[in-house]
């Protein structure tokens, strides 16, 4: 996955696919700045996932947005960020095998799909006035 907008430097070899997500209700600004002559800054949305390629000791700020600022509220190391990329091969013939290193739990599920009538009548609530 390349960064079209911001290539990495050419003196960066180490470069490893990061994904970040913002789990808070806050717009946030996610920014690496200790990587010499190279600029990345993204706008996170509230519930979005951020997917970028990074040099392995670069550090991802994350900025809240408030009112009319915005408050560095973390660094995190891009390493600790690092997915695992998984050959397209690999989803196709073991995708119910795949784990998550850390928690060895299965990460890919077959989708279970219920059929019938999903939609139920909308039901009538009652408001009582407060005099």
């Amino acid at each position: 996955m390349a960064q079209i907008l911001d290539p990495l430097p050419p003196e960066q070899s180490r470069k490893i696919l990061c994904c970040y997500v913002n789990a808070t209700s806050k717009i946030q600004v996610a920014r690496i700045s200790n990587i010499p002559n190279w600029y990345f800054e993204r706008v996170v949305f509230p519930g979005q996932r951020l997917v970028f390629e990074a040099p392995g000791e670069a550090q991802l700020e994350i900025h809240t947005g408030m009112m009319a600022s915005a408050i560095l509220s973390d660094k995190i190391p891009c390493d600790r960020l690092a997915v695992n990329e998984i050959s397209s091969y690999e989803l196709e013939t073991d995708s119910e095998k795949l784990e998550d290193p850390i928690n060895k739990k299965s990460i890919v599920h077959s989708i279970k799909t219920k059929t019938g009538d999903t939609t139920k009548p909308l039901t009538t609530v009652g408001f009582a006035s407060i005099d």
